[in-house]
């Protein structure tokens, strides 16, 4: 699938389904707030959520005093979903519409947050780009979710890669040091049950 055809994707699906109709929606991403709450940044952290689309994690953080929050996503309509949640509260985030592949951001981040982006970057190049921006523009942690190898070979009708804390930290490991893996059971809205791996590696 070229990028034209996998942003025209999830254009579609983030136009046509609900939160509770798409299978990653969390009620509240309890993991992901506590890997940020135990990073040892304050709230001025320069927080990256990487494919942020209409996620929940940024009300929490605002709600928690964090000041510096950018949603990426590769979906505008995702994205204006947040937003009209958030109503006036949107004005205190960086909204940004990018393929994460061809992302160039010209700052850095304290905190690059990805639960389930990662793992729909299937090819070799793909991956390359991603740990190369990584390396040059975290400061800080990365904090990655993706399925593990327990987890299910598709999502939202594309193929995707599954991981386990070796291979996640083998390809970071050039700049980056494990802090923790785990695995844990997402409950989908149509409780089904995918297997994620988070693992939160420091510079």
């Amino acid at each position: 699938m070229n990028d034209l055809t996998n942003k025209k994707h999830w254009e579609t699906i983030y136009e046509t389904k609900n939160p509770d109709q798409v299978s990653w929606t969390q009620e509240k991403p309890e993991t992901s707030l506590n890997f940020i709450r135990s990073s040892g940044f304050g709230k001025e952290a320069r927080i990256i959520d990487v494919g942020g689309g209409d996620s929940n994690l940024v009300d929490f953080l605002l709600e928690e005093g964090y000041q510096n929050i950018t949603v990426l996503d590769i979906s505008e309509n995702a994205l204006r979903k947040a937003q009209k949640r958030l109503g006036v509260k949107a004005d205190k985030v960086t909204w940004i519409v990018a393929d994460i592949t061809e992302f160039e951001p010209e700052e850095s981040y304290d905190i690059w947050h990805d639960r389930a982006v990662f793992h729909f970057l299937t090819t070799p190049e793909q991956v390359s780009k991603y740990v190369n921006l990584v390396e040059k523009r975290v400061k800080g942690f990365i904090i990655l979710g993706t399925f593990s190898k327990k987890g299910p070979v598709k999502c939202s009708g594309l193929d995707i890669q599954q991981y386990d804390e070796e291979s996640i930290t083998g390809l970071f490991k050039a700049s980056f040091e494990k802090i923790q893996c785990f695995t844990e059971d997402h409950i989908t809205p149509f409780n089904t049950v995918q297997n994620f791996i988070y693992c939160c590696l420091k510079k």
